[in-house]
């Protein structure tokens, strides 16, 4: 089960979405920013497919 979520990235401060999996109830992954590029640690928190918390870090190359 994905959902949709939006975000700014912390490099760009553009407003993107990434599809984030609610099966899952926490977990920490990296993305690439579809504007910019950069690397993006994403954090969610889910409980029973609600997203609870969610943080999005820039990792520096």
């Amino acid at each position: 089960m994905e959902q949709e979520h939006f975000f700014q990235c912390p490099h760009c401060w553009e407003e993107i979405s990434m599809l984030l999996d609610a099966s899952v109830r926490e977990q920490t992954y990296i993305e690439d920013c579809e504007v910019c590029c950069n690397p993006i640690e994403l954090t969610p928190t889910f409980e029973e497919g609600e997203l609870l918390a969610f943080r999005s870090d820039s990792i520096e190359q």
